[in-house]
Order: C-alpha cells, then sequence, then structure tokens
C-alpha cells in the first residue's frame, strides 16, 4: 500500500515515543511491554529494569524478576550478538534469525585466534558439558581448555557462546542479583518446544514487530536495530500485500510503516525521561536522528562500546546519566537546557534514585 503522507521530523520523533512508552507511562504487565519493545538490551544487567521503570506506571522489579526466576523471561545474545532482555516464547524464533550474524562474528573476531581446534567439535563438546547443568564462563572455558590444550579457554568459550542457544541463568540479572555469567541450555531452561514461526515468515514477523514498536523506518533502520541483511525485498513485498505503508521522511526519506498504525501528533508534550543503558531507541537505530543529535550520541560513546543513560527532554537525548556505588543519580548536559526544564528532569532523577534505592523485598 502506497501513501504520499509527508511527516516532519516531530512526528517521527513523537511517533516512536508514543509507541515505545515514552509519552506516558503504561499501566500494563512488564511482560507485554518487553513485547512491544521487541526485548529490551540487558548486557548492563539492570538496563531492562531502567527501561521498564521509563516505561510502566509504579513498576516494581520483583515482577521481572519473577517473570525471570519462572523462565517466562530470558537474558540471552540474540540480535547483532547483543544480550537482550526478552520474553522466552519469542527468544525462541528469534534465536535462529540470529544465528547469522553471531556466525559472522565469530568468523571476523575469534576463529583467527583459535590454533588447531575444529570449532565444530569444540560446540559438541559445550553442549555435552552444560547437558544437564549449568555452568560459569570461567567453568566451561577451563573445561573446554582440558579438551582442547593449547586453546585460549575464552576463545572456546565464545565459540560456544556464539554457536549454542545459551541462556544467562540468575542471579545475574536480577535487580539485586551478582555473580558472574553462568550458562545454561535454552531448552532445558524454558523447556523444550518449536519455534512459533521459521524462515521467511519469521523474518517477517520480526519485520512487523519492530514496526509496531520502532516505526515508521527506513529499510536501513530495521537492517541496522536486526543485524539482518537484505531486507528490502521482504518489506517490499509487504508492502505489495497491503500490509505496509510507505510514507515521506523529513528529508526524503523513505519510510515503512504497519498499515493501520496511527502517526502521532508533532504537538504532544514530552515529559522528561532517562532512558536506560543502551535503550535501543538510541542504540543500533539507523534512524537515531530522530531522538538524538549525531555530535551528543558521540559525545557520549567511549571506546569499550559501553553507553550510559540517556537524559530526554522534549523528545530529544540531552545528556547522559549514570548511578554511582551510593545509588545517586547524576546528569550531565551536552546541551543547554532551560532551567524550567531542568526541574523536569530534575523530578524524574529523584525517581530513579528512589527506584535504585528501594528495598529489597
Amino acid at each position: 500500500m502506497t501513501s504520499s503522507e509527508r511527516i516532519s521530523l516531530e512526528q517521527w520523533n513523537r511517533t516512536v515515543l508514543t509507541r515505545q512508552h515514552l509519552l506516558e507511562r503504561v499501566d500494563d504487565d512488564a511482560v507485554e511491554v518487553l513485547d512491544r519493545c521487541v526485548g529490551l538490551q540487558s548486557q548492563d544487567p539492570r538496563a531492562a529494569f531502567f527501561g521498564l521503570f521509563s516505561r510502566v506506571v509504579d513498576f516494581d522489579p520483583a515482577e521481572l524478576d519473577g517473570l525471570m526466576l519462572d523462565r517466562e523471561v530470558v537474558r540471552m545474545a540474540l540480535l547483532r550478538s547483543t544480550v537482550f532482555c526478552i520474553d522466552a516464547a519469542d527468544a525462541r524464533w528469534i534465536r535462529p534469525l540470529a544465528q547469522p550474524t553471531l556466525d559472522a562474528e565469530l568468523r571476523t573476531n575469534h576463529l583467527r585466534n583459535v590454533v588447531a581446534a575444529d570449532p565444530a567439535a569444540v560446540t559438541r563438546h559445550a553442549r555435552d558439558l552444560l547437558t544437564g547443568r549449568e555452568m560459569s564462563t570461567k567453568a566451561l572455558g577451563a573445561a573446554l581448555a582440558e579438551r582442547f590444550p593449547g586453546e585460549s579457554a575464552s576463545t572456546l568459550c565464545t565459540i560456544a557462546r556464539c554457536t549454542l542457544p545459551l541462556v544467562q541463568v540468575p542471579p545475574r540479572g536480577l535487580f539485586a542479583g551478582s555473580g558472574a555469567t553462568t550458562y545454561r541450555l535454552f531448552d532445558e531452561w524454558v523447556g523444550p518446544g518449536e519455534p512459533a514461526v521459521t524462515a521467511d515468515e519469521a523474518i517477517k514477523d520480526l519485520i512487523r514487530l519492530y514496526l509496531r514498536g520502532f516505526g515508521p523506518s527506513t529499510v536501513a533502520g530495521v537492517q541496522s536495530w536486526s543485524g539482518l541483511t537484505r531486507l528490502r525485498e521482504p518489506i517490499e513485498a509487504m508492502e505489495r500485500d497491503w500490509e505496509l505503508n510507505r510514507l515521506t521522511g523529513p528529508d526524503g526519506e523513505e519510510l515503512f510503516d504497519l498499515d493501520g498504525l496511527d502517526i502521532a501528533s508533532a504537538a504532544e508534550p514530552a515529559p522528561a525521561r532517562l532512558l536506560a543503558p543502551f535503550d535501543n531507541v538510541v542504540v543500533a537505530q539507523a534512524d537515531r536522528r530522530r531522538v538524538i543529535d549525531e555530535d551528543v550520541y558521540k559525545a557520549m560513546a567511549t571506546p569499550n562500546g559501553r553507553l550510559p543513560g540517556f537524559a530526554m527532554v522534549d523528545g530529544r537525548v540531552v545528556g547522559s546519566w549514570r548511578v554511582d556505588a551510593a545509588g545517586a543519580v547524576s546528569v550531565e548536559y551536552l546541551r543547554d537546557v532551560p532551567a524550567s526544564r531542568r526541574r523536569a528532569l530534575d523530578a524524574e532523577v529523584d525517581a530513579v534514585s528512589e527506584f535504585v534505592r528501594r528495598p529489597n523485598d
């Protein structure tokens, strides 16, 4: 389905913030919000909690803890080889889509460090080691190195991470949890089952989920978030099948969106928010300019790829925020912000500080 509608940068901004529940917190279950966001990045174990706090009314971290302990939500390497906190049912069918990216990471960054071991043999032995039990990365690497002497334990463990569907099990990843990364095989942790969708239909479902949560989007936007390539063909096929609309962005960008979804008004008020570290509204987005200026994003980047939280005022990122060891939240501004807008962000800082310091029931 084709549309001649042109949207402004402000409309593009407000639309993605509406779909991400960042204009108004929602009184919904945490797992429902996770589903709408297609999971939340979680290489920082607390990031998903901050992501839900910014989106859910009176979010209680015990709710997400319970979902992980009940194995309804998992933390595992998925799209772009990045750790996501995600509904286990979605992880089951999304994990196969991520395999080409994980394979590419192995080829590009890790297999060059292998002396003589056959990666397939490493994968088989890792599966045998993990069958029926959990193992920390240190223990798994040591056990693999015993079987493949002369190889780096770290590299061997990374081969297992990239070739096997491994869940990072609690207590790491809980709100007050800590400890080393510890793996279990996905089907043993969650239970055996078949993916809800596979192959080309799984790719289309991923496109649908992304546009529902992050659209409208360029083709590059879908690809940068998912890590998948060659998505123009399925996107255009979905347009021909009347599933998608084609729109025009503020600078003539070709945008796609699910048919029937509304474009927000540019006049929608956008309250101050502290977005989680690695929040996908900002990170891994070819379309990130709808919420952040490139110079602001580059000023936050670090050589090791870690990112702080994002401080947002009037729908755009104006600085970063961090929590210190004592639980105090501080903001570093990278844009001039009027005093009245700073007061609004100060209120959000106070709310996040209270959230961080709440007792662990």
